[in-house]
């Protein structure tokens, strides 16, 4: 617990929070806003909750499609947290190039990362090899949108930034970076309701369906020809990923495939008198069996949005000394976000993760605000690191940790120990 008052009087005789350099010297650490590591951290543990206890407990896995889990807050908050850092981190910036050099190559380092975990070149729990056929190579995933929203929000940090006299509120100085979320929101209301999305169909092969022989596919086909359809067969989105990125090339095991409408039914119709010639029935919709990225490129644009939208809760960190105004900032950010969020999903725009839709967008960006809100007045101010060290290292190490969970590396490696056939290994 930290050694002093969290409350000191300041000119006018009235009692106010301490800044974070104050007990930074007090404490004799270097100037560090600890939340951040544990808020990071806190990420880390709620996606490895909802990783392996998602499928036993569906209320704390992703939502189908509409609505939201509390999986469904874990990307928001990681690129929220990037948006903050990143305030902190160029702070002072005295080479435009070189610092747009250093983070655009951590992005890209992020996205080739994320290609390797998540691209299906580990095999994971279910086998023991790894490597991909190239065409069929997934590339977008997690770490591929951070990368994406990081390096957005970094540019905008080095080169939008408007410097004005003291005193100006936050919302003058980067005015410019509200001009970007409002472009990025607009663009992607624009072609999430303005693109025709025709019909359209794909092929599964054999190993995937059960209505057709060993050397042979099926071909599916999706009746849409409608603009703005927010549903998870003709949505712009899907259409934008299958022509850019190549159908083959999209996440195999959407999170729509859990909806109730979409459950595959097979009817085993046996003759009389027969132990074969078993004819297959499969009751589905058409669209059910097709790949869809949750991480796409359209829902992208709406993702970068919280990163820049960390910036501004960094800024308000950057330029209050004050812990009771930071605080005061953060809370009627949040709070309107959230509201604002709400009142559109009144007005009929859905809370979907899936598509990133600009009111879960709004809700989730809230409730990172206020987490962290909480969290820094818990840490940052009245001092309570013994209760958070272990979320505190785990942010420390997100990409390690990251590495080790989100590609089974850890439970792979758990699972390389068996006794006498690979089957009979700790894991299984």
């Amino acid at each position: 617990m930290a050694e002093y008052s969290p409350l000191k009087a300041d000119e006018t005789g009235q009692e106010r929070l301490p800044s974070i350099e104050v007990a930074a010297k007090r404490k004799g650490r270097p100037n560090r806003v600890t939340s951040l590591d544990v808020f990071r951290g806190l990420c880390v543990v709620i996606m490895m909750l909802v990783d392996y206890g998602g499928p036993l407990f569906p209320s704390i896995g992703h939502s189908p499609w509409d609505g939201v889990h509390l999986a469904d807050f874990v990307m928001p908050s990681f690129l929220f947290v990037s948006g903050i850092s990143l305030a902190l981190v160029f702070k002072n910036v005295s080479d435009r190039v070189e610092a747009s050099q250093k983070s655009l190559m951590r992005a890209l380092k992020l996205f080739l990362y994320g290609v390797i975990l998540q691209g299906g070149y580990l095999h994971g729990t279910t086998s023991l090899t790894y490597g991909v056929d190239i065409g069929r190579l997934r590339w977008m995933g997690i770490l591929q949108r951070i990368s994406i929203g990081y390096a957005i929000a970094a540019l905008c940090e080095i080169w939008l930034p408007t410097r004005k006299p003291k005193g100006t509120s936050c919302l003058s100085i980067y005015l410019y970076h509200w001009c970007t979320m409002c472009a990025l929101l607009v663009l992607y209301l624009a072609l999430t309701y303005g693109l025709y999305v025709p019909d359209w169909q794909f092929q599964v092969l054999s190993s995937t369906s059960s209505l057709v022989s060993s050397n042979s596919t099926t071909v599916y086909k999706v009746s849409c020809s409608r603009r703005g359809d927010l549903g998870p067969a003709c949505n712009a989105a899907g259409m934008i990923d299958r022509y850019v990125l190549g159908i083959n090339h999209l996440y195999k095991k959407p999170v729509y495939r859990n909806l109730k409408d979409t459950f595959i039914v097979y009817i085993f119709l046996q003759e009389c008198g027969t132990s074969g010639n078993q004819h297959i029935v499969e009751i589905s919709p058409s669209w059910c069996l097709a790949p869809f990225d949750p991480e796409g490129i359209l829902s992208s644009l709406s993702a970068c949005v919280s990163s820049i939208m960390g910036l501004q809760f960094g800024h308000i960190l950057v330029q209050l000394q004050d812990h009771k105004e930071r605080l005061q900032r953060w809370f009627l950010y949040s709070v309107a976000l959230c509201l604002l969020g709400l009142f559109l999903c009144i007005l009929g725009v859905p809370l979907n993760k899936s598509l990133y839709s600009v009111s879960y967008m709004l809700v989730t960006t809230g409730a990172a605000g206020m987490t962290f809100s909480f969290l820094y007045l818990l840490v940052d101010v009245y001092g309570f690191r013994r209760l958070t060290n272990a979320f505190e290292w785990m942010g420390k190490h997100a990409l390690n940790v990251f590495i080790l969970v989100s590609s089974n590396l850890a439970v792979i490696a758990i699972q390389g120990f068996y006794y006498s056939v690979p089957e009979n290994n700790i894991v299984r």
